[in-house]
């Protein structure tokens, strides 16, 4: 027997995206999103004082260090796409010439520093997308202005640098955000949903894939910038992994490694084991040397199984009540067989045909504005990111192992 249920997410409603997982983000408590109404092909929707465009005033005004690849194409590009929320003021980055275009472009001030753009008095939010290595520097000294601060990932280098952060934020006054997009992802809020609801039985391992096969040679790959895929992917999978299995501590064993595929000395294929008594065996790899990429999820329980990428999830499971009683028989069978029976799965599935990537990051920018304006709890309170980098710092205490030098 078999019983199937199918979940479409974020159809398009008259040439708009429709109220899905990215208005449901209205919630006060987003990483909390209930999003059980799609069990009916639709979506529980609520009702939010933004629902009118807000006057110029209201508007939370943004200052944005750092124009790259993460601060001009996903951060600024956001804000921009909010326009009835933020209003970029002010940009500055380390190339002038790329701070005066995007200055143009946007009819905003161009700062000549970080110092000159914190020091301006319309600035509510400083987003920080500079390179990693100068995350700690840039958000203490916007916070020490009086700015709020929004900090892509990774949010420090170190558990250190989290605290020297949120010192800062505890001396302003002022709230400081991780830029923790995968938070807000339909795959994960469902994945959350559905460990939450207790099909799957007990969980006993959770294993995430991030992989591909391709050569790298920008900063990113520059170990003393902050470049590597442990620095760049984990900090998102570790962070989203921590906010299912709970708070308990964990033991890390983890595996870092560099191949000839990193044109710098950064790793690019690490491998994280999270242990301990009472909670999930987590199997993250992480990879930029992979032909062959898996599902990015599987999840194992006691009476079913999940998996799935970004663009769709499936898990099918057994209720335990359903299932024929069996007592252990030490005899032989009688056929020389081994034992079977027909299981009365049950099996559901969810699919996200409109998500991307930037997705995401509409949904964190909603609830920044939530946060800052009406005073929501964090999403992702800044002691998650500490709990993070504890990941983090235990496995950059590992060798690398360099298979360039090896060769």
């Amino acid at each position: 027997m078999r019983r199937r249920r199918s979940i479409q997410l974020g159809r398009a409603v008259d040439g708009r995206h429709a109220p899905s997982l990215g208005d449901m983000a209205n919630l006060i408590a987003v990483s909390r999103l209930d999003i059980s109404g799609a069990r009916r092909g639709t979506l529980t929707q609520v009702r939010n004082p933004r629902e009118m465009v807000m006057p110029e005033q209201q508007q939370i005004r943004v200052g944005v260090v750092g124009l790259g690849r993460s601060g001009y194409g996903l951060h600024l590009a956001t804000v921009r796409k909010l326009p009835e929320l933020f209003r970029v003021v002010a940009v500055t980055d380390q190339d002038p010439v790329r701070g005066k275009e995007t200055a143009a472009e946007l009819g905003c001030a161009n700062a000549d520093s970080h110092a000159d753009l914190i020091a301006c008095d319309d600035v509510d939010l400083v987003i920080v997308a500079s390179p990693s290595a100068l995350h700690v520097e840039h958000a203490c000294g916007a916070l020490d202005a009086g700015r709020h601060v929004l900090i892509e990932k990774p949010v420090a280098l170190s558990v250190a640098g989290v605290d020297e952060i949120r010192a800062a934020a505890e001396r302003s006054g002022r709230q400081v955000i991780a830029a923790q997009n995968l938070r807000f992802t339909a795959d994960f809020l469902k994945v959350r949903e559905v460990l939450d609801s207790g099909q799957l039985g007990t969980v006993f391992q959770i294993s995430v894939r991030r992989q591909a096969f391709r050569r790298r040679w920008d900063w990113q790959t520059v170990a003393r910038l902050g470049g590597g895929i442990l620095n760049n992917d984990a900090s998102h999978v570790v962070d989203q992994i921590l906010a299912l299995i709970g708070e308990s501590a964990a033991d890390v064993v983890c595996t870092r490694v560099r191949t000839p595929l990193s044109i710098g000395a950064a790793d690019d294929h690490v491998k994280i084991l999270l242990t301990g008594a009472g909670r999930p065996l987590v199997d993250i790899e992480l990879s930029s040397a992979c032909a062959y990429p898996q599902d990015q999820w599987q999840i194992l329980g006691t009476a079913g199984s999940l998996t799935g990428t970004a663009s769709g999830l499936h898990w099918r499971y057994v209720e335990p009540r359903l299932l024929e009683q069996r007592t252990v028989a030490e005899e032989s069978t009688p056929d020389r067989s081994y034992n079977a029976e027909t299981l009365p799965w049950i099996e559901q599935e969810a699919s996200f045909p409109h998500e991307t990537y930037p997705t995401s990051h509409r949904r964190l920018y909603r609830h920044v504005y939530d946060v800052l304006r009406f005073g929501a709890p964090l999403a992702v309170p800044f002691a998650d990111v500490r709990r993070q980098l504890t990941v983090l710092d235990a496995c950059r205490a590992t060798d690398l192992i360099d298979l360039e030098v090896a060769r």
